[in-house]
């Protein structure tokens, strides 16, 4: 019927070229669902591949996500009804808690009761040179006058040594400790040095456990790491920890000790921007191995600056305490003389009664001989000025001293140069034991 209606429709078409129209149009068909086939395949394998894409994504976006820098993943759990978060404890141990943890139970708090009266006087940290008590009882009462640190050197024979500062027990009528338990114990004195300004006291050793190993204070250095432990401001801040560092290792501070505005005394310390404050006073100074080093003693403030701190050396310390216990005090040399700064007598006196040689400005003034001193039995007479002892000069009443207390002991012999009515007299001491 088809092929009688094309040839009606196309009556001009042989027989040959009716065939070969049809095989055309065999051929467009064929190619047409060949084409509209690979169509089809391209949209079915791109919509396998976007979804194999999201099935990857979402199996794989947990992980990436805690893998992102700042991702933090918070672990909860549930029981019953109640959700909460997951808590770590975390462990931190540095150097600085290692040394703490090693020493801090050597470190007590020292409470010094005075009767009743009118505030301390001193020259470590102003009033007293430890923390001062404000409550004020009936004058005649016993009273607790201040507070300061000491450190447990020493256990022998049942009873605990502990170091502080002369200034933390200076005129105590009683002593107490207060261990790291809050138990509290009375203490003894076995000796002071008003000097160095170190003291020993002792306790019963029962309830304390941990003494504080001596370290080496000549080998600190500049920089190096140290940790301060005390009692700032109170027993309410007992065992308190500053860390700092060494500021430097040879300072020499010129101190008053009877508190009349002349020094007396120049102390060799160590320098720490650790902060030392009122009741510090007696407490560690410990290098990174928890090794003592030095004992805190006082600081210098002012509006200029922050609070310098310093601390006595161990390697100070050391023979001082060891005096202590032998002997509850430091024995040093004596001339048997009083003296006097020559820049201290107006120049006047200095011309006539002295009869100075021109240009002498510095030395140190004979006041007052004591009879049978060793001063008296060389010959040393009063208004002799001291420039020069075993070759060294000396410029003031500090110079003296610390040539005094530092270079001689009892029995040596001292060669002192003088000026005496304009002339040099040279003398031959032979030093005796101090009775002060």
């Amino acid at each position: 019927m088809d092929e009688q209606r094309n040839n009606q429709n196309n009556p001009e078409l042989t027989p040959l070229q009716e065939r070969l129209r049809r095989e055309e149009e065999e051929r467009n068909r064929r190619a047409s669902q060949k084409k509209g086939g690979s169509k089809a395949g391209y949209f079915i394998t791109g919509l396998s591949g976007v979804i194999v894409g999201v099935l990857l994504m979402w199996l794989l976006l947990p992980s990436l996500a805690d893998q992102l820098p700042g991702s933090k993943t918070e672990k909860t759990e549930q029981s019953g009804s109640t959700a909460g978060v997951e808590q770590t404890a975390t462990v931190v141990t540095t150097d600085v808690t290692s040394a703490v943890e090693k020493v801090s139970e050597a470190v007590v708090g020292i409470s010094n009761y005075q009767v009743a009266q009118n505030s301390l006087g001193g020259f470590w940290f102003g009033q007293g040179g430890m923390q001062q008590n404000q409550n004020q009882n009936e004058e005649g009462k016993l009273q607790e006058a201040g507070t300061g640190s000491g450190v447990v050197y020493k256990i022998e024979n049942g009873e605990a040594y502990i170091v502080t500062n002369n200034h933390v027990i200076e005129k105590a009528e009683k002593l107490e400790i207060t261990l790291k338990d809050g138990s509290k114990k009375e203490a003894t004195l076995v000796g002071s040095d008003i000097w160095t300004d170190l003291a020993v006291i002792k306790v019963k050793a029962d309830g304390i456990k941990t003494v504080a190993n001596f370290g080496d204070s000549e080998v600190l250095k500049q920089g190096e790491t140290v940790i301060a432990i005390g009692n700032p401001l109170g027993l309410d801040f007992y065992g308190s920890v500053t860390v700092g560092v060494i500021s430097g290792t040879d300072r020499a501070v010129p101190v008053d000790l009877n508190g009349d505005g002349t020094e007396d005394w120049q102390s060799e310390v160590l320098q720490t921007d650790a902060a030392i404050n009122g009741g510090n006073s007696g407490g560690a100074l410990v290098n990174l191995n928890g090794d003592l080093i030095g004992i805190n003693s006082m600081k210098i403030a002012s509006e200029q600056v922050e609070g310098l701190g310093f601390a006595i050396p161990i390697n100070t310390v050391i023979p001082i305490i060891k005096q202590l216990e032998k002997n509850g005090e430091v024995v040093r040399p004596a001339m048997g003389i009083s003296l006097l700064d020559l820049t201290d007598i107006p120049a006047f006196y200095q011309a006539q009664t002295l009869e100075l040689p021109e240009g002498i400005t510095t030395g140190v003034v004979v006041a007052e001989v004591t009879a049978g001193s060793a001063a008296a039995e060389a010959g040393m007479k009063q208004y002799d000025v001291i420039y020069e002892m075993d070759g060294e000069k000396i410029e003031n009443v500090i110079d003296l001293r610390k040539h005094l207390y530092t270079k001689t002991d009892v029995g040596d012999k001292l060669k002192v140069k003088v000026y005496r009515a304009g002339k040099t007299v040279e003398l031959n001491l032979v030093l005796k034991e101090s009775t002060d």
